[in-house]
């Protein structure tokens, strides 16, 4: 099993790892006791795809069944024992050769160019809506839930969310909204029925882009409620907010600069701007390139050290910086039971390899996000320093209030929410 068996006895720093070969030899390297792990591999080749690029070939030989485990062992129980010896992977000395490798091409990784962007997004969000519909909430909101208990439903701690969105936006009857990134709609719709205001959403998803404005007519809020499928980029006018959740991981490192430049240009002198985006506590580095190929064509999740520099440069005020860490994690565990809970319903739309993919997906994801950098920030940006209030009460206080109000505003917009395939 050379040269993988050569990499994973300086891996193995913590927990065991027993390897059963294609020939059914059994191979062991353990640093402790805890925790154990039993993988077999059925595909000779894998000895040494593992060896030169095991981010890459884990979830591919899990996605075709080239790899699995045993003896009670799970996929959470690998990438569990995988993220507990990362630091070690990143040492050894081919892996740090790669990681070079890809952080010099990592501009062509993430380009994002208009129209190219937009297959990037087709490539995940237009999957299909009844297949979302079988693991998100009943809003289908596909990004990061705010868990104000552990015992909240998703339901919940994703209307926690908006409710904290929505306060940092600080809204008033009549402003003119943005929301690059639209998704779903079901931010938008929350602002607009919370308030007299009107909203403009953007998305490059068609589904996304259909199944939005749907919902905005059936809540009787399509007067004020609007969903465009077009690239952020190419819009035009000034808003008195800007707000965008989830959509900043498929912009791109070189594009940023651009990103910021139109913020600046579509913000109003007074507005405000909040960003949600994941991110990560380490320095700059590279995508999974496994996330990138099967999951996320584009995509990236920042340090801050490379979001600071762009925002700097373009005349904008960070007027506010909050860290939401372990809160992605629980949205992520949430998705992974619900998804595992319609396992059969999804293999019956696609086949079991991409239920193994999708495993792979949410499984790791979590992990990274428990035992990983990862991270999700929420910048609030302005071209003035005194747009917000110079304390942070008033986003508590308005986080109350919005709550008090939900019952009787909400009523109309949860009425419109789709229903279960």
């Amino acid at each position: 099993m050379f040269p993988l068996s050569h990499m994973l006895k300086s891996f193995v720093r913590t927990g065991t790892l027993k390897v059963i070969d294609a020939d059914g030899k059994e191979h062991l390297f353990a640093g402790t006791p805890e925790p154990r792990v039993a993988m077999r591999l059925t595909d000779r080749s894998l000895y040494h795809k593992l060896f030169l690029n095991p981010e890459l070939h884990a979830g591919e030989a899990y996605m075709d069944g080239r790899m699995s485990f045993e003896e009670g062992s799970t996929l959470r129980d690998f990438i569990t024992l995988f993220s507990l010896n990362r630091a070690t992977l990143a040492n050894y000395p081919l892996q740090s050769v790669l990681k070079r490798i890809s952080r010099t091409v990592k501009r062509f990784q993430q380009a994002n160019r208009v129209g190219q962007a937009q297959k990037n997004v087709a490539h995940h969000y237009d999957l299909g809506n009844d297949f979302y519909r079988l693991f998100l909430d009943k809003g289908m909101q596909y990004s990061c839930a705010y868990f104000l208990h552990d015992d909240d439903t998703l339901e919940e701690a994703q209307q926690n969310k908006l409710r904290l969105i929505a306060s940092k936006l600080q809204l008033k009857p009549g402003l003119r909204i943005l929301d690059i990134g639209s998704g779903w709609g079901d931010l938008a719709l929350y602002l607009a029925a919370m308030e007299d205001v009107d909203v403009t959403g953007v998305t490059l998803s068609k589904e996304q882009h259909a199944l939005s404005n749907e919902k905005a007519r059936r809540a009787g809020l399509g007067d004020r409620v609007r969903f465009e499928l077009v690239d952020y980029r190419k819009l035009e006018g000034r808003f008195d907010r800007i707000v965008s959740v989830g959509m900043f991981e498929h912009v791109g490192v070189q594009h940023y600069g651009e990103f910021f430049a139109k913020i600046n240009a579509l913000l109003d002198d007074d507005g405000l701007m909040l960003l949600h985006s994941i991110g990560k506590m380490s320095p700059p580095g590279t995508a999974s390139p496994w996330l990138r190929k099967y999951i996320f064509p584009g995509a990236y999740s920042p340090a801050l050290s490379e979001v600071f520099p762009v925002v700097e440069r373009n005349g904008l005020w960070v007027t506010d910086l909050e860290f939401l860490r372990l809160h992605y994690a629980k949205t992520l565990n949430h998705w992974y039971r619900r998804f595992e809970a319609n396992r059969d319903r999804i293999r019956a739309m696609y086949d079991e390899r991409f239920c193994r993919m999708w495993e792979f997906y949410l499984v790791s994801a979590e992990s990274m996000f428990l035992t990983g950098s990862q991270l999700v920030f929420h910048m609030q940006l302005a071209r003035r320093r005194d747009a917000a209030p110079i304390v942070r009460d008033y986003i508590t206080d308005l986080q109350r209030h919005y709550r008090l109000q939900e019952a009787e505003r909400l009523k109309a917009l949860r009425e419109a929410e789709p229903v279960e395939p």
